[in-house]
């Protein structure tokens, strides 16, 4: 394409058929570019775009989740079973205490409340 916004001072040497040309280039080129404005602003086109940053933004909340109880996981084993693998009962008698503790509690509690 011919830029003749450059040559504004001197006469267009294009010919009628030149011309025509040009117009039907710039109308099939704009009406493409229309033709994707109204594909991107298409309510379904931006619901979609909104469930993939929705999707994408729990899919890395997730991820950090499961690596946060993962390591924390590995710290509680670490810290109630040896480096060999062998259990730390210092360690593990106490908390099984504390649980049976607390599911005691919790029993009672709940036949308190049924009665």
């Amino acid at each position: 394409m011919s830029d003749t916004s450059s040559r504004s001072d001197t006469p267009d040497s294009r010919t009628p058929a030149q011309i025509e040309a040009d117009i039907k280039r710039r109308r099939e080129t704009l009406a493409e570019t229309l033709d994707e404005i109204g594909v991107r602003v298409h309510p379904k086109t931006l619901v979609g775009d909104a469930k993939a940053k929705v999707a994408a933004q729990v899919d890395h909340t997730v991820g950090r989740a499961y690596v946060g109880a993962n390591r924390l996981v590995s710290d509680v084993k670490g810290r109630l079973v040896t480096d060999e693998g062998a259990p730390r009962l210092e360690r593990i008698v106490p908390v099984a205490l504390l649980a049976v503790g607390v599911v005691g509690l919790l029993t009672v509690r709940s036949r308190r409340r049924k009665r």
